[in-house]
């Protein structure tokens, strides 16, 4: 309660018990027995009473015994006949049991009621037909005090104004009283004539009037409730469609309510009419209904508009204020809404209002809104705390904000909020079954999974399904254009893989690709990750090698009958459930897209719609990938051999030779020629030099480190980049590759056709020679010994011509 309602209540208290303790101070009884009559009457009839529409009150027929008792008995008399009929009415059969303070409070204003009845018409003017006119002043005096006094309270307390509760709630009864004194005054008439026990015989009449004013009073009701229904039905239709809006957006769930709370609670208390009232709390829930006309990538967009984006955005006010007009609100609504953007110094849009040019209720409506946005999560910022985001708002009062609102928002926000929480936490769901997730019976050994088994236990809200699909929408729309951004397989399932958790709930994802008759796992992820990155599944076995045989979806499958689970004891999953699709490319099935989680029938058929929509967008981009994996390795390999090119050697000659002045270390280079393969091609075939050229680079790799590198220059020339090597080192790596070349001509050829000539070339830490010197060196190297063994070759052959002639 206000201080003002506080200093009324008690001040009415003290002044009721002042008349009460002076009444029974000088109480006296000329006639016990009609009093004491007068009294059980005036009580019995309390019990005969009726709700008021609009408040938690009662009225009751012993209004009719009080005026008598004004007319016939002393004032003390009247007071202690008032104040127990309204005990009697207040207390008996009451539907909710009055506090202390509301009981006291009504017997002190009856009892005030009661006094000021009696000095009207005691003191009643000479008039003509002066007793008539008197009983009339005195009920009206009476039905004054009496109505005056609690609607005052009402006002007080609810924010509203005095004449219009009274209005509302007592004015209408006024009619009552008048009958009630005109009953009075025919008693007492009769009574002067036949005595006083003739007001017994009024009993019955009291009964009829009570009965027609309970009907009418029901009927009152009745209508009331269908209007409120009615009114409450419109409210809550419009409130789904807002909230169906609303879920389109990313704003918090329970955004439109709380605005409305906080709102309504300004608007009472700023005591605005009822049909502001009424229009802010339906402006509240439909403010941003004008947001249908904005394109959902702006509403979406996670940072800040620009100029072009947010003149758009402008336009919602606008376009939501034309949505409502249509509707013919029975209170102003649309220009609420339209003006919800405006700013109390002029700057807002879309007119350009200033101050009390701006409806009260958009007012209210700007202040609040901004205060939730501030304190929600939004697409472009995390929330503010509730303290912060209140500073904010409190540093645009007098700019963006009337200062008067901001001050009632500064001092209630916390209250509010906690009604805010109370209001979203005790309202209702409803609930909507998902879809049931039928099994796929796809080879011996999987585990099935039927429709009674595969039912959701959960049960989302209609919002949260509407957010669900928006946020579906939103996904597809974001993955179709990031994975068409790069053309790195590892890049492209790693995106998918991001996208999909936010649609898709899975405890581990595995991407096979097919490479002839296996599927290897080129992206592992989640849960056992290492145990299925160690797979390799032969197409048709297992559940994913299934998949990818007959280009059929699995759903609800055991993940344990992948190969290499299978009767392992030591490679036990604790999933239970998996999803695959396969990917299919423009040639047929290029790999299987499979989802596991830990719970048994955990997916549904819903799941499978979504991957499906997935697996089509990221076949292509993860064909794309492969293809350019496969250039790329075409590019930097040699085809034949499998060793690094001579593109890929330049790059790695230079790394290196960066690393080794860095680390101030030295790096030999050795070019190797085969001698005599010309001879191999020439009698043996093409076929068998490319099986020699394919032993030899199988036999430089095996004979060199680690970290050594064995590239394929071209033709039968090779070049090995040593990093580390000493002088004395190279030699003893010669004799060797030229050991192994040597067997493998003798293998391949039957005799020795096949050797080869190595060229050598040092770079230490403080030269600053290049690759293409480096390599330049030991090319020249390569041709002297080339050079030497042709000369020892033609040496040996013209002794052996010697030799023979002597012979």
């Amino acid at each position: 309660m206000s201080s003002a309602s506080k200093v009324f209540i008690f001040g009415v208290i003290a002044a009721g018990f002042s008349v009460v303790l002076f009444s029974i101070s000088l109480f006296s009884s000329d006639a016990p027995l009609r009093f004491a009559v007068y009294l059980l009457i005036a009580v019995m009839a309390s019990g005969l009473k009726a709700s008021l529409p609009g408040i938690t009150g009662t009225i009751s027929v012993s209004y009719v015994f009080i005026l008598l008792s004004v007319v016939e008995l002393s004032t003390s008399e009247t007071v202690f006949i008032g104040c127990a009929a309204l005990l009697t009415q207040t207390l008996w059969h009451s539907r909710s049991r009055p506090t202390w303070l509301q009981a006291t409070f009504n017997v002190a204003a009856i009892a005030l009621s009661c006094v000021t009845a009696s000095l009207a018409y005691r003191h009643t003017p000479a008039l003509p037909r002066q007793f008539y006119w008197a009983l009339v002043f005195s009920a009206v005096t009476y039905f004054l005090v009496n109505t005056l006094s609690v609607a005052t309270v009402i006002s007080l307390t609810e924010k509203k104004r005095i004449v219009q509760v009274w209005k509302e709630c007592y004015f209408w009864s006024f009619p009552y009283y008048l009958l009630g004194a005109s009953i009075a005054g025919a008693v007492s008439f009769c009574n002067e004539r036949f005595g006083w026990e003739v007001s017994l015989v009024g009993l019955p009449v009291v009964y009829l009037i009570y009965r027609s004013y309970r009907l009418y009073l029901d009927r009152l009701e009745g209508e009331k409730l269908h209007a409120e229904s009615m009114a409450a039905l419109h409210l809550r239709t419009i409130e789904a469609l807002a909230l169906a809006i609303e879920a389109k957006d990313e704003g918090t769930r329970h955004h439109l309510e709380r605005v409305q709370t906080y709102a309504v609670a300004i608007g009472k208390e700023l005591g605005i009419a009822d049909s502001d009232l009424d229009a802010l709390r339906a402006a509240a829930i439909l403010h941003d209904i004008g947001k249908l006309a904005v394109p959902e990538h702006i509403i979406s967009k996670p940072g800040k508009l620009t100029a072009e984006e947010f003149e758009k955005m402008k336009i919602h006010p606008l376009v939501g204020a034309e949505i409502l007009e249509r509707v013919q609100f029975p209170y102003p609504v649309a220009p609420i809404v339209r003006a919800h953007h405006e700013k109390w110094d002029g700057s807002g849009y879309p007119s350009g209002l200033v101050g009390e040019e701006i409806p009260i209720g958009a007012r209210i409506l700007s202040a609040v809104d901004c205060l939730d946005a501030l304190a929600s999560d939004r697409q472009y910022r995390r929330a503010l705390p509730l303290d912060e985001a209140m500073a904010v708002v409190l540093s645009q009062s007098g700019k963006s904000f009337e200062p008067r609102i901001v001050d009632i928002l500064y001092a209630r926000y916390r209250e509010l909020e906690e009604m805010a929480r109370a209001h979203s936490a005790g309202e209702p769901s409803s609930p909507m079954r998902k879809l049931k997730a039928n099994g796929v019976a796809p080879a011996a050994g999987l585990e099935q999974s039927g429709a009674s088994s595969a039912r959701s236990k959960n049960r989302p809200e209609f919002i949260q399904s509407i957010a669900a699909a928006r946020q579906e929408v939103q996904t597809l729309f974001e993955l179709t254009q990031e994975l068409g951004n790069s053309l790195s397989l590892h890049e492209t399932l790693s995106v998918l893989d991001v996208r999909l958790k936010g649609i898709l709930p899975y405890d581990a994802i595995a991407i096979y690709t097919q490479r002839g008759d296996r599927l290897i796992p080129e992206y592992v992820q989640g849960e056992n990750s290492r145990l299925f990155a160690s797979l390799e599944i032969p197409v048709g076995e297992g559940l994913s090698g299934w998949v990818a045989q007959n280009s059929k979806p699995i759903i609800n499958g055991n993940p344990s009958v992948e190969p290499g689970y299978l009767n392992d004891p030591a490679k036990f999953s604790t999933l239970r459930s998996a999803l695959a699709i396969p990917l299919e490319g423009l040639n047929g099935t290029i790999g299987v897209l499979t989802l596991y989680r830990a719970d048994r029938d955990a997916f549904t058929a819903d799941h499978l719609r979504i991957l499906r929509v997935v697996g089509s967008k990221a076949s292509l981009a993860i064909e794309n990938a492969l293809k350019f994996r496969q250039a790329e390795i075409s590019a930097t390999t040699d085809g034949l051999t499998g060793l690094p090119n001579a593109r890929s050697l330049f790059l790695h000659l230079d790394s290196e030779l960066s690393r080794c002045r860095r680390t101030k270390t030295s790096l030999a280079v050795l070019v190797c020629d085969l001698d005599g393969f010309k001879q191999v091609n020439d009698r043996f075939g093409h076929l068998e030099g490319n099986k020699v050229l394919e032993k030899v680079a199988k036999g430089l790799v095996a004979n060199c480190r680690d970290y050594d590198y064995v590239a394929r220059m071209g033709g039968d020339e090779f070049v090995l980049v040593l990093p580390g090597s000493t002088p004395a080192a190279i030699e003893k790596r010669i004799a060797m590759l030229t050991a192994m070349v040597n067997a493998v001509g003798r293998e391949d050829c039957g005799e020795d056709l096949l050797s080869v000539s190595v060229g050598e070339a040092y770079c230490c830490a403080e030269d600053t020679c290049d690759a293409e010197q480096l390599l330049a060196a030991a090319d020249r190297g390569m041709y002297r010994v080339k050079r030497d063994h042709k000369l020892f070759a033609t040496d040996h052959g013209e002794i052996y011509h010697l030799s023979e002639a002597i012979a």
